[in-house]
């Protein structure tokens, strides 16, 4: 079986991330690779449990971002993080990314909080809120440079959880599914009420995975209006 490190190394540079990414990348997205499956086995934290998987399927897809947006320097808050996707790897990868981990669960951000501490990393910091309370938070509302959700709630929902983050100028990476077409085109409404517009829409083959994924990139515009995001229960009901 190909070693952790090898199959990083490999898919990094199949991106043509190799130059770009910090030297201790490999290293620290391996030993976070085995802190995950051994947490794993006490704490729901993923369902994928090979190593090889783990490394591919998340870590490798996370690392795809970086072939569409430049984080040196900027700061990003990963709603709904779980067990650290994408913050986690962004950080690792370009530790001058400032991360705010964001979850509702503070089992998961204690385990976080660890594992940075393994890992010695920087410009990370957990939080544990609901995002739709949060997003009303001076500081916090309108002033990120990126928000990121790997989630599978729908668009329009994750929309109006993640665009109030982001700053005017700023943009909000949502990572999907190929077959979202119906779901972009249904949410293209919550996106233009939300201050954002659609700046671009990127399949990428995960390396050595046979799967293709999807980033659609939505770039704010304008300050979020006030009333959202609303309550998560009218959020479900009434989707924008």
């Amino acid at each position: 079986m190909e070693h952790i490190t090898d199959i990083l190394r490999e898919g990094l540079a199949e991106y043509g991330l190799t130059d770009r990414i910090d030297p201790f990348a490999v290293q620290n997205l391996d030993c976070y690779c085995q802190m995950l499956l051994k947490k794993n086995q006490v704490m729901n934290l993923t369902a994928i449990r090979e190593p090889e998987g783990v490394a591919r399927l998340h870590m490798l897809d996370c690392a795809a971002l970086l072939s569409f947006c430049d984080f040196k320097g900027k700061t990003l808050i990963d709603v709904g993080t779980g067990a650290g996707f994408p913050g986690m790897v962004l950080n690792m990868l370009v530790p001058s990314l400032e991360v705010t981990l964001l979850d509702s669960l503070n089992k998961r951000l204690d385990w976080l909080q660890e594992t940075c501490g393994v890992l010695s990393l920087q410009n990370v910091r957990t939080l544990h809120a609901r995002a739709e309370e949060q997003a009303l938070v001076k500081g916090f509302r309108d002033s990120f440079d990126f928000a990121t959700a790997r989630a599978v709630a729908d668009l329009r929902v994750l929309c109006e959880l993640c665009l109030p983050f982001v700053k005017v100028g700023g943009r909000f990476l949502a990572m999907k599914s190929v077959d979202s077409d119906q779901e972009l085109s249904g949410a293209a409404h919550a996106i233009k009420l939300l201050g954002g517009r659609v700046q671009g829409v990127h399949d990428y083959a995960v390396p050595g995975a046979q799967i293709t994924h999807r980033l659609i990139i939505i770039e704010k515009l304008a300050p979020t209006l006030k009333g959202y995001p609303r309550r998560w229960a009218k959020m479900l009901k009434e989707p924008l």
